[in-house]
């Protein structure tokens, strides 16, 4: 349980404790059971235990006594230090916590559920986007007679042209590479776990078939497709390549390059949607291929009004 949950035995708050033993182990399981994206998990569970950690420090002894007034209080504190969309999330954890906790009776209510979040609407995220000449410019200036200039170009690639969270993109296999339609397809595994296919832009599939090919991995097709690099052997481990070494080596590889924007892993969702969009593609046919819910989500990676705006501001002569 301990490699499953963001908190062990030894780490339950004191006014988890203080509930009972039931109390503890319900706690625990919402976070092993209830919870499925690592990354949610973790950033629940620091919200829980920051709330939880202040209700300590409030004179709240146990789960019980937790009231509403706590949580508002703690909620209005969070805004002085924390973006509204970090305020949602935490105060998202602390309901979707205590209505676990509701269900399996450790507590008679939720003492979240008539407190509200602070407004917060966007219309444009706030990922840095590249044009199609940077884009161009970063994939070419990379050495590809490495292992490691192979994966970090078709691991860019495949961000761009499949629009495919790194998240899915690393959790890949060399299986999810495959041929058909006389064409190279990719399978990816998105949030929720959804499965997703599509076919490979022609300059995807140039990519990828070099770096099996090149590597030697077509020969492992249950191995994880993009791996670290061997320590002093600058060959592929066995190891799958982690989400924070893919962001340091987008980082490098866009400073060698000689681009100044601080760009992420998730530039290159938003660079590819945002040039399939400038080239006559649709809105809903882009939420399809970024296995988006809704066309809402595939907006906010539309970044084509970034160069409206820039021309209006050069009208202004002085």
């Amino acid at each position: 349980m301990n490699q499953l949950v963001a908190f062990n035995a030894a780490s339950v708050p004191e006014v988890v404790t203080a509930a009972g033993e039931r109390a503890s182990i319900r706690f625990l399981e919402f976070f092993a059971s209830a919870i499925r994206n690592p990354h949610t998990r973790r950033a629940y569970a620091r919200a829980a235990g920051d709330f939880l950690g202040w209700c300590a420090g409030a004179g709240v002894r146990s789960l019980t006594e937790v009231q509403p007034l706590h949580v508002a209080a703690w909620i209005e504190r969070q805004t002085q230090t924390h973006s509204a969309p970090t305020v949602k999330q935490r105060l998202a954890a602390i309901r979707h916590l205590f209505d676990w906790l509701v269900t399996g009776q450790i507590v008679p209510h939720n003492p979240a559920a008539s407190v509200r979040a602070p407004s917060h609407s966007v219309k444009t995220g706030k990922t840095p986007v590249l044009d199609a000449v940077e884009a161009r410019q970063l994939l070419d200036r990379i050495d590809v007679t490495t292992p490691i200039g192979l994966r970090d170009r078709a691991l860019i690639a495949l961000m761009v042209f499949s629009f495919a969270r790194v998240g899915a993109a690393l959790a890949m296999r060399v299986e999810d590479v495959y041929v058909q339609q006389r064409r190279l397809w990719v399978r990816l595994r998105e949030k929720g776990g959804k499965a997703h296919a599509m076919p490979c832009h022609h300059t995807l599939e140039a990519y990828l078939q070099a770096y099996l090919e090149q590597t030697g991995l077509r020969d492992e097709p249950k191995s994880p497709l993009f791996r670290t690099i061997a320590r002093g052997t600058a060959q592929l481990s066995p190891r799958p390549l982690p989400q924070a070494n893919a962001y340091a080596m987008v980082r490098r590889r866009a400073v060698a390059a000689g681009i100044g924007t601080m760009i992420g892993n998730h530039t290159f969702r938003a660079t590819g949607i945002t040039a399939y969009l400038k080239n006559g593609g649709t809105l809903e046919n882009a939420a399809a291929m970024a296995s988006h819910a809704s066309t809402r989500t595939t907006q906010l990676y539309d970044r084509r009004c970034d160069d409206i705006d820039l021309d209006e501001v050069e009208r202004i002569h002085v």
